[in-house]
């Protein structure tokens, strides 16, 4: 359909505009009346602006940061609390925010709102910017007339999310880094540096040690089929990547992951700390349990997590309670199962699941800072092997022609 540009006034003669899809005019003023606007100027948008203003989400790839939702949580929270109707609030948000896509969705959510939509209904209309967790959440305060809370909600559970990452991206730079430059190095070693070498040895016509051959043979396959080894490199990845978006490559690789050396653990308790805390924000914020756990089973990151959440959510539905289910899944500790099964007795269920997301948290916090610790000696390692390579296999035969030549 058509996009249309408006102007009008509200029932208390503020000044409104927006943008609106309908098949005509006559259908934009309908919808102007029924939101409470008096329409004063509607006309329809250039083709080419129709096709920019489609095309925007596309354009900007980068998306929408951890650090934007909050801060617009944050905003939406005080805006709220303070008595601002909702519809001057995401006027006031468009007109302050930077990123052309986050603005272009709240324009649009606004849009919504005026045409009778209902905010939860608005934001689900943009997956790819609000989690299904952020949607539920919303509901529920619509629902419950505590909207300026459950945004507040919001708010607290992604600066813990982003505290977590902040922390694992922290924690792997160096370790990415060095590896990165370890295999830069030997592709450069094997390319441009040892085919030196072995015209140098060449010119000699002496033997040389078995493990110099060997080098010099992996350094001519570099070099003969560097080509096909990129194309067969960038296949692999693609080919992998395709996999894992596929339902059983997603809960294969989700699974492997949680069995990695070094940080395969930390994985699945980060993941489980998420669990825990959307769990009980969720139940804080009055969402039924069983919908709790198909929202959060899409967004802990995790496909074989997820599989064990929803089967938690079958059991619950069968009757069987959380701590039951919790312990099937196979994941928890039973010091965590213990504090899930007095939470439950107790009926202070979200309070018990937040410590459980704290002691997860603390966890994980305490592992990363002694990852780098633990990642420093397989590098030196690494970097030890490397040199030791070169020197069996490059300065080795070197020491030896140029003793020959001096005897």
């Amino acid at each position: 359909m058509p996009l249309y540009q408006y102007k009008g006034r509200n029932r208390q003669g503020e000044a409104m505009r927006g943008r609106l899809e309908a098949e005509n005019e006559d259908q934009v003023a309908e919808q102007l009346f029924n939101s409470g606007i008096t329409p004063i100027e509607i006309h329809r948008q250039a083709e080419e602006r129709e096709k920019r203003e489609r095309l925007l989400p596309l354009v900007h790839l980068r998306g929408v940061s951890l650090d934007e939702l909050i801060m617009l949580a944050r905003q939406l929270h005080t805006l709220l609390r303070a008595g601002v109707p909702i519809l001057k609030g995401f006027s006031s948000l468009i007109q302050t925010t930077r990123n052309p896509l986050l603005k272009e969705a709240l324009q649009q959510v606004m849009n919504d709102l005026q045409g009778g939509v209902d905010l939860g209904s608005a934001l689900a209309r943009h997956p790819r910017l609000f989690s299904p967790l952020f949607i539920s959440i919303v509901r529920v305060g619509e629902n419950t007339g505590r909207l300026d809370e459950a945004f507040l909600q919001l708010a607290a559970y992604l600066e813990m999310e982003k505290t977590t990452r902040d922390q694992v991206v922290q924690a792997l730079r160096y370790p990415m880094i060095v590896l990165a430059v370890i295999a830069v190095a030997v592709v450069i070693l094997n390319i441009k540096v040892i085919p030196q070498f072995a015209s140098a040895f060449a010119k000699f016509h002496a033997e040389l040690p078995l493990y110099t051959r060997l080098l010099m043979a992996v350094s001519a396959f570099f070099v003969n089929w560097w080509r096909e080894l990129a194309a067969a490199a960038v296949g692999t990845f693609l080919g992998i990547r395709f996999w894992i978006r596929t339902e059983q490559g997603d809960y294969l690789w989700s699974k492997w992951k949680l069995r990695l050396p070094l940080v395969g653990g930390i994985v699945q308790r980060a993941v489980l700390g998420r669990f825990c805390r959307s769990l009980a924000i969720s139940i804080r914020a009055g969402v039924p349990l069983v919908q709790s756990l198909t929202t959060i089973a899409n967004v802990v990151d995790n496909g074989f997590v997820a599989a064990r959440i929803l089967n938690m959510r079958d059991g619950i539905e069968r009757g069987e309670s959380v701590f039951r289910t919790a312990t099937a899944t196979g994941l928890f500790t039973p010091l965590v199962l213990q504090m899930i099964a007095i939470g439950e007795e107790t009926g202070a269920l979200d309070d018990l699941l937040l410590e459980t997301a704290d002691h997860y948290e603390r966890e994980v916090s305490y592992d990363l800072k002694r990852l780098s610790d633990t990642i420093e000696p397989v590098i030196i390692i690494t970097l030890g092997f490397l040199v030791l390579m070169l020197a069996l296999g490059i300065f080795l035969p070197m020491w030896e022609l140029s003793s020959a030549a001096g005897r």
